[in-house]
Parts: structure tokens; C-alpha cells; sequence
């Protein structure tokens, strides 16, 4: 299994649209792909220095494969959707985990 975790620092002038955008169309766009089993959003628990809110959302896939092919089908139309809508009001960034165990 594989984690594909996106963390993002959101501006507070447009944090509750934005939050709003990622539960109801963002995140179900991610899934509605078919490479993803499930998607976990957390806030991360630190204030920023820069200011805005941080988020973590994690996607659970079972194969690097199936994350190297969201890479190359999905990702660069669903990450300019947000760029879109939200020009220069957020910044992110994406880290991949590899599931060691769980317990």
C-alpha cells in the first residue's frame, strides 16, 4: 500500500471556500479517478509563521504503479483546477508513503 499525501498551507481570505471546494469536489474528483481506495483529511496541528490554516490529505493506493498512473492520466488537470480557483492564495506539497505495517 501506498500513501499519496498532499499538504497544503491555505490563506484564511479564502480558507472556508476552499475547504469547502476540497470535501464536496476536489477530494470525490480524486477518488472518482478509480486509482485510490480512500482519502483522509487532517489539519495539521502547528501555526504557520507564514499565517493560513495546513491541511494534509491523504490518499491510500495499493501499487506505485496505480500512483505513477494518477501522475500521468489525472494529476496535472486536477492540480490546475485548483490553481484556478485559487491563484496564489495557497502553496503545497506532495511527499509519497509506502505502508511498512499497521497495527
Amino acid at each position: 500500500m501506498y500513501i499519496y499525501n498532499v499538504t497544503t498551507n491555505i490563506e484564511e481570505s479564502v480558507h472556508d471556500a476552499w475547504l469547502k471546494w476540497m470535501k464536496e469536489i476536489h477530494i470525490p474528483d480524486v477518488l472518482a479517478t478509480g486509482k485510490f481506495l480512500n482519502a483522509k483529511m487532517t489539519k495539521v496541528l502547528v501555526e504557520e509563521e507564514m499565517g493560513g490554516t495546513t491541511y494534509s490529505v491523504q490518499f491510500t493506493t495499493v501499487d506505485k504503479e496505480t500512483l505513477e498512473r494518477y501522475y500521468k492520466e489525472d494529476a496535472n488537470r486536477l492540480r490546475t483546477d485548483a490553481q484556478k480557483r485559487f491563484p496564489n492564495k495557497f502553496i503545497s506539497f506532495r511527499t509519497e508513503l509506502q505502508v511498512i505495517s499497521e497495527h
